[in-house]
Order: structure tokens, then C-alpha cells, then sequence
């Protein structure tokens, strides 16, 4: 047989460009070439805050607007209600009270308050609580006091006890305190007699129970008259 032999390995050439090695990243000395990274751009934040004023600028107008036109509708249609006509209801009053239920008939004149359909409108009357017992009790002529009230503020529970005990048929609806007491709790009382249609009693139960609502209790407050039960 034959004898096998090797091929002779090729000796390279000086002129032969060097052999570069399989899988290996190009490298210059040691270290491996990385390319920079390209600095990140900032995002300027005022026009984003800028923005967000615009926003809620946009949002109080509409929303100012929106209340503004609740407000003008209701008065709207308070005030085409009254067209069912007008009841007259008369408050008298101790003098301690007389300024913040004044005010009060103020703006419940104001409103265009409507109660069964009727525009009801409040005066206001100041009289010392003696004079209106006696007129309601007859110790006096009703002309005393003007006539028959529809509702009346004294300054004491001591005075509607007596004319509870002199003549009940006189009061429409129980007494209901609307300052700070004893003794001053000036109880706000509703009458009746045949002069007082069912419009004015239930006009007169909706202006007392105004009285205790926020706005009035602040006046009352300004005139040295703390709330009922504080």
C-alpha cells in the first residue's frame, strides 16, 4: 500500500495582511470601542404649568357662570310665581330683635319667598311685649298694636305663657325660641284669629323657620344674640 502523507502546511508569505480572529469584537489596545450616548433633551415645565392655569382659569369661569345663571333662573321663577298674587303677613317684635329680623324680612322680601302659591310678603313692627299681651288678652283694643298680628316675638317665654294661660285660641302654632336663653329666649310665636287666612299661618311657620338659617343667625349673632340652645 501506499504511503499517506500530510499535506505540508503552507508557510504564510511576509506580504499576507495578518489573520483576524473569528468572533471577536474590534478592540483598540485593551479596551472595547463603545459608542456614546447622545444626551437626553429636558423638557421645559412651564408651558405645561402654564397650561394647567389656563385649564382651571377655564373651569372657575364656567363655573362661576353656571351659579350665576342657577341663581338668576330661580329669581326668574320666584318672581313669574308671584303671579298667583300676594299675601301681606305682619310681625311684631321686641325691640332687642327688631334689627336682625329686619334684615331678615329684607331678603325674604328680596327672594320673591312664594308659600301656596302666593308671593308672601313680611313687615316687620316693633312693640313692647306688654302692650301686644295686652291687646291680645283684651286688656287693650287690638287698634293699639294696629290689629291682629300674624306672628310675634317677645323677648320672654314668660309672655306667651301668659297669653296661653289668658287666651290659648289666640296662638296659631306653638312658640319656638330663635335666641339664647333664660330668660331671653325670644320665642317666635304664630297666631290665629279671623283675620289670618291658612296663606299667612303657613307664611308666618316659613319665615320663622328662615330665621334659623345661617345668614340670620349671623345677624343675630352681630346684635349680641346667641342661637337657641348654645
Amino acid at each position: 500500500m501506499g504511503r499517506h502523507t500530510l499535506p505540508e502546511e503552507r508557510v504564510p508569505h511576509p506580504l499576507d495582511p495578518p489573520k483576524r480572529s473569528v468572533g471577536r469584537s474590534e478592540t483598540t489596545g485593551s479596551h472595547r470601542i463603545v459608542a456614546k450616548q447622545a444626551p437626553r433633551r429636558r423638557i421645559a415645565k412651564w408651558p405645561l404649568v402654564a397650561l394647567g392655569l389656563a385649564v382651571l382659569v377655564t373651569l372657575g369661569v364656567i363655573g362661576w357662570n353656571w351659579a350665576d345663571s342657577v341663581l338668576n333662573n330661580r329669581a326668574e321663577a320666584q318672581a313669574a310665581s308671584c303671579n298667583g298674587g300676594r299675601t301681606d303677613v305682619r310681625i311684631l317684635v321686641t325691640p332687642q330683635v327688631a334689627k336682625p329680623v329686619e334684615s331678615a324680612a329684607a331678603r325674604w322680601n328680596q327672594d320673591k319667598t312664594v308659600v301656596h302659591g302666593s308671593c308672601v310678603q313680611v313687615s316687620v313692627q316693633v312693640r313692647p311685649s306688654e302692650n301686644v299681651l295686652n291687646a291680645l288678652t283684651g286688656k287693650a283694643s287690638l287698634d293699639t298694636i294696629d290689629g291682629l298680628p300674624d306672628g310675634w316675638i317677645p323677648e320672654s317665654s314668660y309672655w306667651v305663657t301668659q297669653l296661653q294661660q289668658a287666651k290659648p285660641d289666640v296662638i296659631g302654632s306653638p312658640a319656638m325660641p330663635i335666641g339664647s336663653g333664660p330668660p331671653a329666649d325670644y320665642p317666635f310665636v304664630g297666631l290665629s284669629g279671623s283675620t289670618i287666612d291658612e296663606t299667612q299661618q303657613r307664611g308666618t311657620q316659613s319665615f320663622r323657620a328662615f330665621l334659623k338659617e345661617p345668614a340670620q343667625l349671623a345677624d343675630f349673632a352681630a346684635a349680641g344674640i346667641r342661637p337657641a340652645g348654645s
